[in-house]
């Protein structure tokens, strides 16, 4: 199978087109020493139907060491205390950017406004980290909104790659 990925960044905060919402139920936190179980745990949940499969097999350890880096965020939100969406900001000190290296939400919240307002909190968490530029990148593979959510926000496409997968699954 063939899959496409795009790499989109914002270079300044005034680029991006916010979109918040108000949900009042919904609880947003970064949760500074996240435990392995919380990490797996929103991993498989939003990535499982778009075929995150990269870290299924990571140990707690591994999870661990990933989390405990001071380059990654983990931000979590929840709707009665039940997993709504959640995103990973990645600071790269190489480039001075960082990277929303995971953002997703669950199918529950599919059509409700609510992955617009999350990715706008990613990118107010991102910016707040003074990087000289916020980016992401997203694939064929993810949910046909994701795209045309990103660049309705303001990020820009700058690369794009097409790589072979043996099999979705």
């Amino acid at each position: 199978m063939e899959v496409t990925r795009t790499y989109l960044q914002l270079t300044e905060p005034a680029q991006f087109r916010a979109a918040l919402g108000d949900f009042p139920d919904i609880t947003l936190a970064h949760v500074p020493i996240p435990p392995p179980k919380l990490y797996r745990h929103c991993y498989r949940t939003v990535g499982e139907a778009f075929h995150w499969f990269d870290r299924w097999d990571w140990t707690d350890d591994q999870i661990t060491e990933h989390l405990v880096d001071p380059n990654i965020q983990l931000h979590v939100a929840l709707r009665d205390g039940n997993l709504a969406g959640w995103y990973e900001l990645r600071r790269v000190p190489e480039d001075a950017s960082v990277e929303i290296a995971y953002f997703g939400i669950v199918a529950a919240e599919f059509g409700r406004g609510f992955g617009k307002h999350l990715l706008s909190c990613a990118v107010r968490d991102a910016w707040a980290l003074r990087p000289q530029r916020v980016w992401l990148h997203t694939c064929t593979l993810d949910h046909p909104n994701a795209l045309p959510n990103y660049v309705k926000r303001g990020f820009a496409p700058y690369r794009k790659e097409v790589y072979e997968v043996d099999s979705p699954a």
